[in-house]
């Protein structure tokens, strides 16, 4: 038997907004990866680069 499928259409006003909301998202996550990655650096101090290969 087919199954009837319902689609949802968003209007212009809501593709908008959902939009914006996946750039916030985007940048928060952008900005906490980078927080980790500054974090990890300055815990592992300036001795790092002197390290003998």
């Amino acid at each position: 038997m087919a199954e009837i499928i319902e689609r949802v259409t968003l209007t212009d006003t809501q593709k908008k907004r959902q939009r914006r909301r996946s750039m916030a998202i985007a940048f928060a996550l952008g900005a906490l990866v980078l927080i980790f990655y500054a974090i990890t650096i300055v815990k592992m101090g300036p001795g790092v680069m002197n390290r003998p290969l």
